[in-house]
């Protein structure tokens, strides 16, 4: 491991100094980063220190990321270099840690079938073309368009991420193109594999879209759509005719994010999400199925001074239908409503960021496991992160 960050760290080193010389007449090349740590107590004191519920024999979904309680841990480590220029950027975007193969879980086997690939480490590597100041086109793999909230724990407010982050996508491999109306809008069009994968596993491709307006200043917001071929390839009888077809499985998600900062001190945001996913559920061929899920989270923060502020999330999210991942302890389709309150304290020059919070997650149904080996409807958690970033 320290031969591949020392190797890392020099061509690292080696761009930056060839960026340096060609800054001038070319470009401008910048280098950043971060890493967090975290400790959680569970109020529930499970016997397993997860966070993440029962779901039948297997781990349930209940986090995304923070899914250890009672212990320390180490969530994800950046290293991000950026490239600019009048007609191209380009960005090379490196991600370890448990976070990070946990956003990432789509690459965890490589082309060679082994699995702990390399790809995990990709967060994001895309070029962007900008032949006109208007117009750009982006290739390679960059985080999704869809949602509120990103992997970047120094950017959201929040430290642990809601449930619609939580049940994706998280990213997209592919090709996209922006075109810019003004500085209050702008339409965003792409074409990608499927979702959350380093290889598409199908003849079909998903599109990807955004349509960016601000009514006034300090109000933005986002109208975000995907539209995927998520099925396994067509499968032939003996035969050799399709006996199942690609085009009877897809995933279909309608997000809308929206935030207005109000003051200089006061803000609020919405997320809301509608998703629909068409296959056979049941498995062994049965029946082709519509069945849907949504969520919606509203968030606000005030910021008391320029050091301190302290935020509120309140999301509900309904997948009854069973279509995701999110679901009690019996494996049953289920619904959640989730409170989060968390502070925002910065230190050494801007640096550091230190996240104290207290989140309650209440199920529809029996989730959580207690340290009697009871279940219970509800869980606590209280902790803090610290986030260093330059």
């Amino acid at each position: 491991m320290k031969k591949v960050f020392l190797l890392i760290s020099s061509l690292f080193a080696g761009f930056g100094a060839y960026a340096q010389d060609s800054t001038a007449t070319s470009g401008k090349f910048t280098f950043s980063g971060y890493m967090d740590t975290y400790y959680l107590a569970n109020f529930n004191n499970p016997k397993s220190q997860s966070n993440l519920g029962l779901n039948g024999s297997n781990a349930g979904n209940a986090r995304a990321f923070d899914q250890k309680a009672g212990q320390f841990g180490i969530g994800l480590i950046q290293a991000k270099a950026m490239y600019t220029a009048d007609k191209v950027d380009a960005v090379m975007d490196l991600t370890f840690g448990t976070f990070a193969d946990l956003g990432n879980y789509g690459n965890n086997i490589g082309l060679l079938g082994t699995p702990g690939s390399t790809a995990l480490a990709i967060k994001q590597a895309y070029i962007v073309f900008k032949p006109t100041s208007k117009l750009s086109f982006t290739a390679g793999q960059f985080g999704t368009h869809i949602g509120y909230e990103v992997i970047d724990a120094p950017v959201n407010f929040n430290y642990s991420l809601s449930n619609l982050f939580n049940n994706g996508p998280f990213y997209h491999i592919g090709l996209k193109g922006q075109y810019t109306f003004s500085d209050r809008a702008y339409l965003m069009l792409g074409v990608v594999n499927n979702v959350d994968n380093l290889v598409d596993n199908n003849k079909k491709k998903g599109l990807i879209g955004q349509f960016f307006f601000s009514p006034v200043s300090g109000w933005n917001v986002y109208l975000n759509a995907i539209h995927s071929n998520e099925a396994s390839a067509d499968v032939l009888n003996p035969n050799n005719t399709v006996a199942v077809s690609a085009d009877k499985a897809s995933y279909t998600v309608f997000d809308l994010a929206t935030t207005y900062q109000i003051t200089s001190k006061f803000f609020l945001g919405l997320n809301a999400a509608t998703g629909m996913q068409k296959g056979d559920f049941q498995g062994g061929g049965g029946p082709t199925e519509s069945k849907s899920w949504g969520g919606v989270a509203v968030y606000t923060n005030y910021s008391f001074t320029d050091k301190f502020g302290l935020g509120l999330r309140y999301e509900t999210f309904d997948n009854k239908n069973g279509v995701r991942a999110l679901t009690d302890a019996a494996g049953n389709g289920a619904s959640v409503n989730s409170i989060t309150v968390t502070g925002n304290i910065t230190a050494a020059d801007g640096h550091v960021l230190l996240k104290p919070e207290f989140r309650l997650d209440s199920y529809s149904a029996d989730k959580f496991e207690k340290n009697d080996g009871s279940l219970s409807k509800s869980q606590a958690t209280l902790g803090m992160a610290a986030i260093f970033k330059f």
